[in-house]
């Protein structure tokens, strides 16, 4: 597992986390964090999309 994967288990563990004691710049600092890991995430499916066609294109569906 790459390190910056993420477990599923801690997913839905950030949202069950207490976040009503934190700051607004550390309740921003954890959008950004999750934003930026959404974008991550929005990546690699758009790159296995983009491997799944190809391979369709050479394959033909099946």
């Amino acid at each position: 597992m790459d390190e910056d994967d993420v477990a599923p288990e801690a997913i839905l563990s950030l949202s069950k986390a207490e976040i009503e004691d934190l700051s607004v710049g550390e309740l921003e600092a954890r959008i950004g964090a999750l934003e930026a890991e959404i974008e991550r995430v929005r990546a690699v499916i758009a790159q296995k999309q983009d491997s799944k066609s190809a391979a369709e294109a050479v394959f033909g569906k099946g």
